[in-house]
């Protein structure tokens, strides 16, 4: 398997020309564990247990719990593992605090309330309480007194589409579950479960908050992706992805207080370009008149001199796999039209080789409501971002996560996690920044994004919110051969955590990733060689 590392100077000038070393690190791949199954999720979201040197890897459609012994990082074990087919069907997610492991369950049909499955370290089953329907991401509290669950409640189609086989439409409302620990995992009844809800924002929504499946009330439209806690375990920051918005949970009192609107992303702006087409034949990283929707995905929480800021990858995922209702189209489809005096030179836009296989959303952009587009909006800011905890953006890292990839990658710029065809995702979210953690080492502050798309781990110095810094990006992975070939190294990274030093089996910082697509587990070594 060959390593493919970057010259981070090269990079650095690239991006961000006033760069000093001392923000730097380095991210050098030490050890894999290769399940050996491709394109099947079978290593997507882990947790690592610091007394026994574990790492814990859901296995989504095996349904399963992997264990990896990681008590010497450069060989990683596997060493066990635990059906979850019992508690349902796929297993979405897992966390680990002081012994306990927990795993967030969908059920069959996936509409269904799922469950949270608490084991010890040695897998030994402890108990499991009943959750919203498709429980999707599991966290702890930094105090550890509280478990909480983003329920997403995606539908298994609109308007009745295909009931003959999968019946009628069923659309389960978003929610996160609380789960109180106070008195420990063996006493958990339903009574310690609660559950914050969006039906009071029925009627209302701020403006600006994405509401568009067809005949979904908001509490059903409203779907939980990812958690991040406060410091003092008070507060959460849910996000809701497909509906651009962030919400602010309080945690004694289970309930929604706060619905944050995330706005777009200006791609006219000098440092927002993107490539928008995958028929150019060219690396065309420019300006647009397009509005990107951020969408974010995973989300972290730090602090800096008392005051909390949120870490988001903008991933940009979109409705557009049930039955019913698809919001994507290409802005070059006939169907897709552009008003003619926002935008004079339409025809031209609307090229294959400009905008017109740009990926773009149905469901917002006709302001005036006469049917045709006055502003393009394309899904995922194609960036990580960090906002305060009112939703006001601090940073955003602009255009240059594709900088960064088509200095170092100019023959496989924005290919996919399962081929290596150049070009192959402009048109469609580029690098996809999907996971991302915030971690302490040397002491400063990073964020560590890693890109569903081409692959590799973005390292950013973000000691100060306002003005982060490019460290290092790593991409352990081969273009040059086939990515079923098992030969390809790390492709579709998902989730991603980061060891501290003083809980690291070698005393040095790690970054753990698991691949969903090459279906291998990845620990990273955080070295600072200056």
């Amino acid at each position: 398997m060959k390593t493919v590392l970057c010259g981070i100077a090269a990079v650095l000038e690239v991006v961000s020309a006033a760069a000093v070393r001392e923000h730097e690190i380095r991210l050098t791949p030490i050890g894999t564990y290769e399940s050996g199954i491709f394109a099947q999720g079978a290593a997507e979201i882990v947790g690592h247990d610091p007394l026994t040197q574990r790492i814990y890897v859901v296995n989504a459609q095996a349904a399963s719990l992997d264990v990896l012994d990681i008590s010497n990082p450069t060989a990683p074990t596997k060493v066990g593992d635990v059906s979850l087919l019992p508690f349902g069907g796929v297993a979405n997610s897992v966390a680990v605090r002081d012994g306990i492991v927990v795993v967030a369950v969908e059920n069959t049909p996936k509409t269904k309330p799922g469950h949270v499955v608490f084991f010890d370290r040695d897998l030994n089953f402890l108990n499991s309480v009943e959750v919203g329907a498709l429980p999707d991401m599991v966290t702890f509290s930094p105090n550890g007194r509280w478990v909480l669950v983003a329920n997403e409640g995606e539908p298994n189609s609109y308007n009745n589409a295909n009931a003959a086989v999968i019946g009628p439409s069923v659309d389960p409302e978003g929610s996160v579950s609380i789960i109180d620990l106070s008195w420990g995992v063996a006493a958990l009844t339903p009574a310690q479960v609660r559950t914050a809800g969006f039906t009071q924002f029925n009627s209302s929504v701020p403006i600006g908050v994405r509401i568009y499946g067809p005949n979904a009330t908001v509490a059903q439209d409203l779907e939980p992706e990812y958690i991040t806690v406060s410091h003092d375990s008070k507060t959460a920051w849910v996000t809701l992805q497909e509906n651009n918005t962030l919400a602010v949970i309080d945690i004694n009192s289970a309930a929604v207080t706060q619905l944050l609107p995330l706005g777009k992303k200006d791609h006219n702006l000098p440092a927002n370009k993107l490539d928008a087409s995958d028929r150019d034949t060219a690396i065309n990283i420019r300006n647009w008149p397009v509005q990107g929707v951020y969408l974010p995905d995973a989300i972290d929480a730090y602090q800096v001199r008392g005051e909390t800021y949120l870490v988001m990858a903008n991933e940009g995922d979109a409705r557009a796999d049930w039955p019913g209702y698809n919001e994507e189209a290409r802005v070059g489809d006939a169907t897709y039209v552009l008003d003619p005096t926002r935008f004079p030179n339409a025809v031209d836009l609307k090229r294959a080789a400009n905008l017109g296989r740009l990926r773009a959303t149905r469901a917002s952009g006709d302001i005036d409501g006469d049917g045709d587009y006055d502003v393009i909006h394309s899904f995922g800011g194609r960036s990580f971002s960090i906002r305060d905890t009112a939703g006001n953006l601090v940073f955003d890292s602009g255009d240059q996560f594709e900088q960064i990839t088509a200095a170092l990658y100019p023959a496989f710029f924005n290919a996919s996690h399962d081929n290596n065809t150049f070009d192959g995702r402009s048109a469609n979210k580029g690098p996809e920044p999907e996971g991302v953690v915030v971690g302490k080492a040397f002491g400063r502050v990073y964020a560590f994004v890693a890109f569903e798309r081409i692959g590799g781990i973005a390292s950013y110095d973000i000691s100060n919110p306002r003005a982060p810094v490019l460290a290092d990006y790593v991409n352990f992975r081969d273009f040059l051969v086939p990515p079923d070939s098992g030969e390809a190294g790390d492709l579709g990274p998902e989730g991603i955590i980061f060891i501290k030093a003083e809980d690291s089996p070698s005393g040095k910082p790690l970054v753990v990733i698991g691949n969903e697509i090459s279906g291998t587990t990845t620990i990273y070594e955080v070295t600072r060689d200056i």
